[in-house]
């Protein structure tokens, strides 16, 4: 049944993409990051439907009249050179050829489809309907987790992510939960429908449940940090520190003995294998490094002949993916990467907090810039804190959350142009 309901439902959506190629960016968003079809268990389980939205938004786009120009801005110029330095240093990979081939095929993918997206969404109604996509696609799974975690008291299993996905274990759907969170408030406070704000509401504490249930220590921390700016970035900060600090220490309490004792392990980590394990892996990438300052070892520095010569003399043997975003960055692509990884955020970063001063005043733009703005700096702030432990640098969530900054921009800067602006109808 969910075989057949999957494949109705992009059947409908394909002749509305030729149509409107927008309506496949936030397909392909859907898709993508929701992964409905490992929630299947028949022949949809292994279709391309990734692939047949991909294809049929790449033909709308060649002949929609709505297609803007790439907005060409210091964030865009850098996240293009990102992509082509990955490229680059794929022509000094350490790994197999067919293994980095399909590897920059996957990444290519995701950045391709966003850069479509950046052409074909302008204005307010726009651009929340692609935050309302990737807040649901991923917060479905925050929200069946944090009913779980509630109705089985936290103790008799961890919250796991869709099958086969780049967020698959707990550690990496608790982090990408964290991230969102900032949206799901964004979105309550600017929707009007009360059916809509009790949903976005009980998602918001569904989602923090489900964060702690997933036994994520990387996450906890993000939550914490996520939390805090959330607090400064909120509308109301006392009020929003009041509630978050009681819905945090009520989900804290209300988790069992099992999971204390594994937060706690943070403060004894020279004990914990699996702690000294991630150590063991930068020391592996940063000899790596040092070999190879400028490519590093291009995609998948988890391979047998990287360990070989660079794991340090203690290690047992075995191959460990990098267990954190900048080693991961910094041992694929070597320093030059790291620094337009770090740059792309950083200037995301400064950009919101311009934009959110430069509209705070607008009678068009005040009322939902800054707020989504500072959204963003929050969520990078919990990837920030969470990316430390989780190698998530592919993974198409925190670039949607840089496309946020990206759109917003570009519909501020039509403004000031004096061009009209998109109702997003």
């Amino acid at each position: 049944m969910r075989d057949l309901l999957l494949t109705a439902i992009v059947v409908v959506l394909i002749p509305l993409i030729l149509r409107t190629p927008r309506y496949g960016a936030y397909a392909w968003a859907w898709l993508s990051m929701m992964n409905p079809h490992r929630a299947t268990w028949g022949f949809a389980r292994n279709f391309p439907f990734a692939y047949t939205v991909a294809l049929s938004t790449l033909i709308g786009f060649l002949f929609t009249k709505e297609r803007k120009p790439f907005p060409v801005t210091p964030i865009t110029v850098v996240y293009l050179s990102f992509w082509f330095w990955m490229t680059f240093t794929c022509l000094f990979a350490m790994n197999k050829p067919e293994v980095v081939l399909d590897r920059w095929i996957f990444v290519s993918k995701i950045h391709l489809m966003l850069m479509v997206t950046l052409m074909l969404i302008r204005g307010r109604e726009q651009i929340e309907g692609l935050v309302w996509v990737v807040t649901a696609s991923i917060g479905f799974y925050g929200v069946k987790g944090g009913v779980w975690t509630v109705l089985t008291g936290g103790g008799s299993g961890r919250v796991w992510g869709p099958p086969d996905s780049m967020i698959k274990d707990n550690n990496g759907l608790a982090l990408a939960l964290v991230v969102l969170v900032p949206f799901v408030y964004y979105l309550y406070q600017v929707s009007s429908r009360r059916i809509f704000r009790w949903g976005l509401a009980f998602s918001g504490v569904a989602i923090c449940f489900s964060i702690l249930g997933s036994h994520s220590r990387g996450a906890f921390l993000a939550l914490i940090a996520m939390a805090f700016m959330l607090a400064f970035k909120g509308k109301r900060p006392f009020l929003m520190s009041f509630l978050l600090v009681a819905v945090l220490s009520t989900a804290i309490l209300s988790m069992p003995e099992n999971w204390t004792s594994r937060m706690e392990s943070i403060q004894n980590y020279e004990q914990d294998a699996s702690a000294m394990s991630r150590i063991t892996t930068w020391k592996t990438i940063w000899n790596l490094v040092m070999d190879r300052p400028i490519v590093g070892a291009g995609f998948h520095t988890d391979n047998p002949l990287v360990f070989a010569l660079y794991a340090p003399p203690e290690w047992g043997g075995g191959v460990l993916v990098a267990h954190s975003v900048y080693f991961e960055v910094l041992g694929e692509h070597g320093f030059p990467g790291l620094l337009l990884y770090l740059g792309l955020f950083f200037l995301s970063w400064m950009r919101a907090g311009k934009l959110a001063r430069l509209t705070r005043d607008d009678p068009e733009f005040g009322s939902w810039v800054p707020l989504l703005m500072r959204m963003v700096q929050v969520s990078l702030t919990g990837f920030a804190v969470g990316g430390t432990f989780l190698s998530l640098v592919h993974f198409d969530l925190p670039y949607y959350i840089l496309s946020f900054v990206i759109l917003v921009d570009a519909t501020v800067r039509q403004k000031l142009a004096g061009l009209p602006a998109q109702r997003g109808r």
